[in-house]
């Protein structure tokens, strides 16, 4: 028995994968502490499969306890030791700006206050020491951190990625002087170049570990008390780790909630697909996008959230704040906008009568049919469509626009910002969207795929049975990994397969060599002169000749041209030791279904529509329009699809007037 429980912004997902049926629950997320909605949506869906907790064999969680700490500026107090003169790095970041001409935006404030920030005696420059570490001086900065009252300290040293001498003497000092004090040292958590990106990675790490540490430990202590095995957690690279790995390590599980629902998308592609897919993960705040290749979620070992570096493996996703509790408005020119502000879990949608009052995108599907008033949501929760009517009405006024064209204009709002996401993580990158299938997920995304799809040229579109818990699916099928990286610059003479070879073993020397891991190597390579590199995956001993080959394709790819008498140089080299996980193959519902029937709204039209609701057996097939209500989403299928069902229960759906 699997068990994966996935904490969203506005539902909390259990799935139970008994060996051939998925058992599923939804319940709503508890914002103040995430633990109770986990333990209670596990007692949901155990108790759905009739089964017992002592017979669940691993539990895996996804959270967003840290994405949720670092957005809102609610981490642990945090100091900083930095090489003397070298303090403000956080402050100072890079030169670039997001938005060009916007000259005097305002920067993320520091995760690290000014008066947090202590200066080590000592400097370490590329060929080696500068300014010896005195002997006093790991003790001087001990009492300045602890008279500081700091929870947690981040240590980022210059050059520490070449020699971590002098981080290792402060970090070992700190942890024996302060045992309540969390470290975090750079050439532990990144021992990398670039000084900004570590300092920022380091900072996030020591400024979410105590918060993850005690959530965690309740979570352990609740799953022990209901008799369920300890929690594995979903890292930001897609495979799962001890709590205990989780809360010394926080920057690593940002990504948590997300990286679940992308493994996910990873099995649907290849169980019902040809393994090549977008995935469109639509909650109740955000959308993720992700591209799926070869069933393999694509990775990227950078990302900014909320505008600060964390430089680590995690799948790669791009975020936008288009969910369905995602609220429209008028904005300063009165023009309609959609998000990113969401009613969240609380109050909710206006139309889920718990105190919500502004319109938001399920509040419009609900106007336009897409939704029905008697469907009855996670957790009990039924739709009420007077107040959805009355909550659209208000801004519809506002607009000088009637309430069915203000819920029309809210959806094809949001559909926009979802294409531009996609956009984002294909057009922008050198990959035809047409190329792939669409792999609809979350609560909300199935409802918004057909007209999405056809935006982008898209001809097909896997929906899955459990894509409204498709996230907790994917923890249930997770890998369990081990990451690590570190810089190596080689370059001409010194470019040769022995020095590769070297540095791979002692990286994973460093992993512990499991010999039960697969090993999974990145090179990041670069021409001379350029200032990032593009990643190319290899063997643990790779032809330089190859990979200088493979490098330019991709630079061909992604810009266009390549270079043939430019220079290559190796920068980075990435490990991951993956343990692989089981692979779910859930099987068709033999159920049966409900036939009904309501008026949609398809375009200007309302068009009375064929409802399916239930679980679809394998076989089934029909042509739109028509509406499938999933246990946990909506499929919203219109004219122009033909769509039948396979024997995992995924409904693939295709249009007719597809060109490729």
């Amino acid at each position: 028995m699997l068990l994966g429980v996935d904490v969203g912004g506005t539902f909390t997902d259990a799935v139970l994968f008994d060996g051939e049926r998925l058992h599923t629950a939804k319940l709503p997320t508890t914002p103040e502490d995430q633990s109770q909605a986990v333990i209670a949506a596990v007692e949901a869906v155990i108790a759905l499969a009739g089964a017992e907790a002592s017979e669940v064999e691993t539990f895996a969680h996804g959270m967003t306890v840290g994405t949720n700490a670092l957005l809102e500026e609610r981490g642990a107090r945090t100091a900083l030791i930095a090489t003397r003169g070298f303090a403000d790095v956080l402050e100072i970041g890079r030169q670039d700006r997001p938005s060009l001409y916007r000259l005097c935006a305002p920067k993320p404030t520091p995760l690290v206050k000014e008066e947090l920030r202590f200066e080590a005696a000592e400097r370490i420059g590329p060929e080696g020491m500068i300014e010896p570490l005195g002997e006093a001086e790991p003790s001087r900065l001990a009492q300045l951190v602890g008279d500081s009252g700091a929870e947690a300290v981040a240590i980022c040293l210059l050059f520490s990625y070449l020699e971590p001498a002098h981080e290792r003497r402060i970090a070992e000092h700190l942890r024996s002087e302060l045992p309540g004090v969390h470290v975090s040292a750079s050439h532990e958590v990144l021992p990398r170049f670039r000084e900004y990106e570590r300092c920022s990675t380091t900072a996030i790490d020591a400024y979410l570990s105590p918060l993850l540490g005690r959530y965690l430990g309740r979570l352990e202590e609740a799953a022990s008390g209901a008799g369920l095995p300890a929690p594995q957690v979903m890292q930001s690279s897609g495979g799962v780790a001890s709590a205990a790995e989780a809360a010394r390590a926080g920057a690593w599980s940002v990504l948590s909630g997300p990286a679940g629902g992308a493994v996910g998308a990873g099995l649907i592609a290849q169980r019902s697909g040809d393994g090549n897919a977008l995935g469109f993960d639509m909650g109740g705040t955000s959308c993720d996008v992700c591209v799926i290749e070869g069933g393999e979620v694509k990775r990227t070992d950078s990302r900014t959230i909320a505008g600060r570096v964390i430089q680590l493996p995690m799948v790669d996703v791009h975020t936008v704040g288009a969910g369905g509790g995602s609220i429209g408005w008028r904005d300063g020119g009165g023009a309609l906008r959609v998000g990113p502000r969401s009613a969240g879990a609380e109050p909710g949608p206006a139309c889920y009568g718990r105190g919500g009052s502004e319109p938001t995108v399920t509040d419009a599907n609900l106007m336009l049919g897409r939704l029905a008033a008697d469907s009855k949501l996670a957790g009990d929760v039924t739709l009420d469509r007077s107040a959805a009517e009355k909550a659209i009405a208000r801004l519809a006024s506002s607009l000088g626009l009637d309430p069915i064209e203000t819920a029309e204009g809210i959806v094809r709002v949001a559909n926009q910002e979802m294409v531009r996401a996609l956009r984002v993580v294909t057009v922008e990158r050198g990959i035809d969207p047409r190329d792939f299938a669409l792999l609809p997920f979350g609560g909300a995304g199935p409802m918004h795929a057909a007209e999405i799809a056809s935006e982008l040229e898209i001809g097909r579109i896997l929906c899955p049975r459990a894509g409204g818990v498709l996230s907790a699916l994917g923890l249930c099928a997770s890998d369990r990994r081990q990451d690590t990286a570190r810089t190596v610059m080689l370059s001409g003479e010194d470019f040769t397969a022995e020095r590769i070879a070297a540095a791979v073993e002692e990286l994973a020397a460093g992993l512990g060599g499991d010999t039960d891991a697969a090993a999974e190597v990145t090179y990041e390579l670069r021409y001379a002169g350029q200032a990032f590199e593009l990643p190319v995956s290899g063997s643990l001993r790779p032809d330089p000749a190859d990979l200088a080959e493979r490098f330019a394709e991709a630079h061909e790819q992604l810009y266009g041209h390549r270079d043939p008498e430019g220079e290559v140089v190796l920068v980075h080299i990435r490990l991951a030791m993956v343990t692989a996980g089981a692979r779910p193959r859930p099987i068709a519902s033999a159920g049966t279904i409900e036939h009904d029937s309501r008026r949609v709204r398809f375009g200007a039209e309302w068009l009375e529509t064929p409802v399916l609701r239930g679980e679809p057996a394998a076989g089934l097939g029909c042509a739109g329009p028509a509406v499938f209500e999933l246990p946990e989403s909506t499929f919203l299928v219109p004219p122009g699809w033909d769509v039948d069902v396979d024997d995992a229960g995924t409904i693939r759906a295709t249009s007719t007037g597809a060109t490729r």
